[in-house]
């Protein structure tokens, strides 16, 4: 949703750097308040992956066919939530860093792939949001720290952005109080269809997209 908007507001080169900073503080205002949850055993092979994954995506000049990566995150994410992942999840956490790192060096949100993946940890609501925040958090500042490297001058876009975090985290401590008051049943079925909502809405969006270039 995040992306949508900000194509609406920006022009296309500003896009996926702008989009990594606002989400990088908006994921560290929520890993911040929730930082005692987190399970730290997969970080750190997740974020070798995330470092990877930027250094390939950002050295690559030919843009890979957003329609086949949509449709192929919704499968996985389709995937992920119906069909029993047996112990593969912490794994795999180097696998999934590198994924999602890369494709968010081209497409920017990532988000759903990365929990979907954290869904498979089979953690407690707690502390799937706040894995979640952190492996997040990982990823933008990475992809930050990588556009800043290619060039990308995000200045004129501080207070954009500046704004975006600030209203993310009144965002983040409303939803942490919803949290708080619902049980793992109710958010696992919540996380559940959210994540089927997007997993469809990417697969349409490809779809759409190569019939349109057919």
């Amino acid at each position: 949703m995040l992306i949508g908007v900000l194509a609406t507001l920006l022009p296309p080169a500003a896009l996926i750097p702008v989009h990594g900073l606002v989400q990088f503080g908006s994921n560290f205002g929520r890993f911040a308040i929730m930082r005692r949850h987190v399970v730290w055993t997969v970080f750190p092979v997740f974020l070798v992956g995330n470092i990877v994954g930027a250094a390939t995506g950002g050295a690559i000049a030919v843009n890979l066919p957003a329609s086949a990566v949509q449709i192929g995150i919704g499968a996985f994410i389709l995937f992920s939530v119906y069909v029993k992942i047996p112990v593969i999840g912490r794994s795999a956490s180097w696998f999934a860093g590198f994924i999602a790192s890369f494709l968010a060096m081209f497409f920017g949100a990532t988000g759903p792939f990365v929990a979907a993946y954290v869904r498979t940890l089979g953690l407690g609501r707690l502390e799937h949001v706040a894995t979640h925040s952190a492996f997040m958090t990982a990823q933008h500042l990475i992809r930050v720290l990588a556009f800043g490297l290619l060039g990308f001058a995000f200045g004129p876009y501080l207070l954009l952005i500046g704004a975006m975090i600030a209203t993310g985290f009144v965002g983040t401590m409303i939803g942490r109080l919803v949290l708080l008051r619902i049980d793992d049943g109710k958010f696992r079925f919540a996380l559940d269809a959210i994540l089927t909502l997007l997993a469809l809405r990417l697969i349409w969006s490809g779809a759409v997209s190569v019939i349109e270039i057919g």
